[in-house]
């Protein structure tokens, strides 16, 4: 299994997140870099996995009020590290760290295997809650 530490409030550089984010090829975000670095900056919370050589291998991001919201932005971790235990690493930061707000938060694609990840991570999609489902509403641009 691949080691790796997960670092909060480390500095990731530009070229670093870019490289991460082609490995999983997520096109919506590699096609303009300079957002994507101002999304990094923006964000109101980084963690990222690295390996013992200070390589990055994964990365997660939050945006929150830090009162009663955390959306959860961004969960990715490089093809190499998948399955290693990474992604729960990442996102068991999030949580932690957002431990006192109502409502975590996160919209992914519509694949089993992602909707088997958060579900074993304690998440509900929306029209499973019980008793009532909720609505979520999202518009892409």
């Amino acid at each position: 299994m691949p080691e790796f530490t997960v670092l909060a409030g480390t500095p990731v550089s530009d070229s670093e997140v870019l490289a991460l984010y082609q490995s999983v090829g997520w096109t919506a975000y590699t096609r303009e870099p300079g957002v994507l670095s101002r999304a990094i900056r923006g964000s109101s919370f980084v963690v990222t996995a690295r390996t013992g050589g200070g390589g990055l291998v994964g990365l997660a991001r939050a945006v929150s009020d830090d009162a009663t919201i955390c959306y959860v932005q961004d969960i990715l971790v490089d093809p190499a590290f998948q399955k290693s235990g990474a992604g729960r690493a990442l996102l068991d930061a999030v949580q932690k760290r957002y431990e006192h707000v109502r409502q975590l938060v996160l919209i992914t694609d519509d694949e089993p295997g992602q909707r088997a990840f958060y579900e074993a991570v304690g998440f509900t999609e929306g029209s499973d809650f019980r008793p009532e489902p909720v609505r979520v509403f999202a518009q892409f641009r």
